[in-house]
């Protein structure tokens, strides 16, 4: 196989579709801005919120955030600090669960519970459509695949949502969902440590190494989700030895071997800190050759 060393730096996402949008492909995912456990308001929220207007000014133009993180944290931090919003910034949000008084995460994915999700979403982000939304699945679900994303697809066509994804899933529920509609992104634990399938309870895979050629033959872009949390291998790993070569970190290699990967991937690295935001992104600078990516496999 012949990968990409020849970085384009964007993709678009709903690319045959009426309404396209083309964004950088250095996103970013506000999970880690709320407190521990994803729960609560920032540790330093004056650093959060410069966070986020730091990641538009150095050309960031897709933010990752879910009303059930924090909860609503990221969402009013994302208004906070940049609303009016970009015009060419996007904002991706998910449905499909919710948080426990415990910090738990339960399946929130019953039609009218999907409605629920999506109008908080439109009030706390203070928007009038949301330009995507993934529909993110839940293990011990009791309602049918179908069922919630068709929910999905009636907001969609109530001009609530403009483009719909998913998020979690298997490869045959990707096929599922691109036979009832639109399919305009995916997000999926993926990165450079995290190749190997995430078996579910009942056999299940739901990474992303078993999506992504279905995802580039339909021109859908993948986002990775935790390329960067528990999936970096040890320190006299390959690519620890990739990154002395080009001076770099090991983070900055593994979203580097994404980038390359394929021109469809689009990774979200999250962080909290304002330091590893500007190092994170400094990774789309990093051009990786034939032999890097042979040797890291």
């Amino acid at each position: 196989m012949r990968h990409n060393t020849q970085l384009p730096m964007t993709v678009t996402i709903a690319q045959h579709s009426a309404q396209p949008l083309t964004v950088s492909r250095l996103g970013y995912g506000t999970m880690r801005l709320p407190g521990p456990g994803v729960w609560g308001e920032p540790a330093n929220r004056p650093e959060a919120l410069e966070i986020l207007r730091t990641a538009v000014a150095l050309g960031v133009n897709f933010l990752d955030t879910a009303d059930y993180y924090g909860e609503d944290v990221t969402n009013r931090l994302i208004m906070e600090a940049l609303h009016p919003y970009p015009q060419d910034l996007v904002i991706c949000t998910k449905v499909g669960a919710t948080r426990q008084p415990d910090k738990s995460w339960v399946p929130y994915n019953t039609p009218e519970n999907m409605r629920t999700s999506i109008d908080n979403n439109l009030r706390t982000l203070k928007q009038d459509q949301i330009q995507l939304v993934h529909f993110r699945t839940m293990a011990h679900s009791q309602v049918p695949f179908a069922e919630s994303l068709g929910a999905m697809f009636e907001m969609q066509q109530e001009g609530k949502i403009l483009h719909v994804g998913l998020s979690n899933v298997s490869r045959e529920e990707v096929e599922a969902g691109l036979k009832m509609g639109a399919i305009a992104t995916v997000e999926n634990m993926y990165g450079y440590g995290q190749r190997t399938t995430l078996q579910t309870p009942h056999g299940e895979s739901r990474g992303g190494e078993e999506v992504l050629d279905l995802c580039a033959q339909h021109g859908i872009p993948l986002i990775p989700y935790f390329s960067l949390l528990n999936s970096l291998p040890k320190a006299d790993s390959k690519i620890t030895e990739i990154a002395r070569k080009h001076t770099a970190s090991e983070a900055q290699i593994n979203l580097a071997w994404l980038l390359h990967k394929s021109p469809w991937i689009l990774p979200i690295p999250g962080t909290s800190s304002l330091a590893h935001l500007r190092e994170n992104l400094k990774a789309a600078d990093i051009k990786l050759s034939e032999e890097d990516m042979a040797y890291l496999g």
